[in-house]
């Protein structure tokens, strides 16, 4: 690449951030109208036949239950069934879609009005972020792990306000959690003890909902930061 070529890209660089504005604030605009909401992660590899797929849909089906939206990353897998389980109870379905190459389209269960696409990565996570008044986290892959570890460092940062972020299904976080327990913490001492109290285990839909509860007895919905 030449001097000219590399001017070049770094004047196209520069314009690609009217490009970011201008998602962040169609997002913002879009999901401050919807209302509180719980974000749901996980695979999007996950069949319509596993068993977190159908344990999916029965949270979701609770959390409208209790007069809140459900926000996605519009895909299939976990976040179509959190999706369905929304739509199944006539509740809010949001879908934060964005373009893979084993995803080609937003599942048929978001709300045609609140399905928002979305180029940028982070600033997909922002909104996952923003809005969100809980976080459940399903089983799922590098995406899956990318989301939460996000919104773990957050919390612990203090960059965004405490919301509960709840594991399920604790056949499969048991083992990441024994790691982050007995090497990242004892061993290492890389983070506190106080950090392992960020997250909670549910292995039942009832009780993602009661935790949810139990956390809000004391304060409002509201956005995160």
């Amino acid at each position: 690449m030449n001097s000219q070529e590399w001017f070049k890209k770094r004047s196209h660089d520069s314009w690609s951030v009217f490009k970011v504005m201008g998602e962040l604030v169609e997002g913002y605009e879009r999901l401050s109208e919807i209302g509180p909401c719980i974000s749901i992660f996980g695979s999007a590899r996950t069949k319509p036949d596993n068993y977190y797929y159908k344990e999916t849909i029965k949270i979701s089906e609770l959390i409208v239950s209790k007069g809140l939206g459900v926000i996605t990353g519009g895909g299939p897998g976990i976040m179509e069934a959190a999706n369905k389980g929304a739509k199944k109870a006539n509740g809010i379905s949001v879908g934060l879609n964005i373009k893979l190459p084993f995803e080609n389209e937003p599942n048929e269960f978001i709300d045609k009005d609140k399905s928002i696409d979305f180029d940028y990565f982070f600033v997909r996570k922002v909104m996952f972020v923003k809005y969100a008044q809980a976080f459940v986290v399903m089983p799922g892959g590098f995406g899956t792990f990318d989301e939460l570890f996000e919104a773990l460092t957050l919390i612990q940062t203090n960059k965004i306000e405490k919301i509960p972020v709840i594991l399920y299904g604790s056949e499969f976080w048991n083992d990441c959690l024994n790691w982050l327990n007995k090497v990242v913490l004892e061993k290492f001492e890389n983070i506190s003890e106080e950090d392992m109290f960020i997250f909670k285990i549910a292995d039942k839909p009832n009780e993602v909902i009661s935790i949810i509860d139990d956390f809000y007895l004391s304060q409002d919905y509201s956005p995160n930061f």
